[in-house]
């Protein structure tokens, strides 16, 4: 099928039409998604993709619940006629990078190359990491969501790159380029960007009180200048594309609830301060954005690895499967900038991305 004949996407685009129209595109293809338990686009995303590829891997650092998104993938291969891929489960913990080294050196022992890496995991705001130091920073010494969502992935994505190099060597006959998927958000327009002077530390408010939905903000700026500065230094040896998913009640969302645990700044007048997308009871709000489903969400994930019309867009910010670059905030859209937070976080981990 011509790129001419696909069909266009739009927000309520599922993740399941995006991958059945690339079944074969996806077909035989090994593909590593971190962050897939049940309820969440991650899991969305891993469960179609297993439909058509040869092989899925699904991460978490909770055991039992990536057993659970393994049995709940393989069941919905019979529900869909589908024999499916198969389905293997990598523990990762990336607030530390000792874990990330030890999961990466899994990975490379595998014989299968990797066609694709999605980076869908992120630290839930106000939860507590696993390798705890002191309040909100791991063992590595940079704060929980920097860590989580930025360190670990730069540093699992360079461990990483002889499995992506594999497969565009094995498919070297019909020019496949791996692809990187970042998974960001639009809520990095509401962020003051990356502070390069505080880079990895918790961001805190004038008066001193945590700024946790900054913090968050900053990362997701991080992603989509790293994801634009890895298209532009890799220079097309692999593909690199960030994207903000939708808004989406997801696991994350429910595990707050639970807690109580809202930001401020996102819970609304009951309970909360002001408009916010959740009521004071933790419920999905209507006032402010347009909710997607976790089907929805997840489309755009399925089309920045697999899409072929993204092919001339290495290092784009996605928005409902389509570039949206021009939705990129101005602080993070800084190409020098990005260039000294990738050269900062080499000196950070003490690791450089050699292409």
């Amino acid at each position: 099928m011509s790129s001419s004949a696909f069909p266009t996407f739009s927000a309520q685009t599922t993740a399941e039409e995006v991958a059945d129209t690339f079944r074969e595109l996806i077909r035989g293809k090994n593909v590593l998604i971190t962050g897939t338990s049940m309820n969440g686009i991650g899991y969305e995303a891993a469960r179609v993709i297993a439909k058509y590829a040869n092989l899925v891997i699904i991460t978490g650092h909770n055991e039992e619940r990536l057993k659970l998104s393994e049995a709940a993938i393989k069941s919905s291969f019979l529900r869909n006629t589908a024999s499916g891929a198969q389905i293997r489960r990598l523990l990762l913990d990336l607030s530390s990078q000792d874990h990330v080294r030890a999961a990466a050196a899994e990975v490379l022992a595998y014989p299968e190359p990797l066609h694709a890496l999605i980076h869908n995991a992120g630290a839930p705001i106000s939860l507590t990491p696993t390798f705890i130091h002191a309040p909100g920073t791991t063992l590595d010494g940079v704060d929980v969501q920097w860590a989580t969502n930025h360190f670990g992935p730069f540093l699992f994505t360079k461990l990483l790159l002889p499995k992506l190099y594999q497969a565009a060597r094995e498919d070297a006959d019909a020019g496949y380029v791996p692809r990187v998927v970042y998974i960001s958000a639009n809520g990095h327009q509401f962020g003051k960007g990356v502070d390069l002077e505080q880079f990895g530390q918790a961001y805190f408010d004038e008066k001193g009180s945590s700024g946790a939905m900054q913090t968050y903000w900053a990362t997701k700026s991080a992603n989509i200048m790293v994801a634009a500065e890895l298209a532009r230094r890799s220079k097309e040896r692999v593909r690199a594309y960030s994207l903000h998913p939708g808004v989406v009640y997801t696991n994350i969302f429910e595990r707050m609830k639970e807690t109580n645990s809202f930001p401020a700044e996102i819970r609304g007048a009951v309970g909360g301060n002001g408009k916010g997308i959740v009521n004071g009871a933790g419920n999905p709000t209507s006032d402010i954005v347009s909710w997607k489903t976790i089907p929805q969400g997840a489309a755009t994930t399925v089309a920045a690895a697999f899409d072929p019309r993204l092919d001339g867009f290495s290092g784009a910010y996605l928005v409902d499967c389509c570039p949206a670059t021009d939705q990129v905030a101005p602080h993070t859209a800084d190409e020098d900038k990005a260039a000294r937070l990738w050269a900062l976080t080499e000196e950070m981990i003490g690791e450089t991305l050699d292409f």
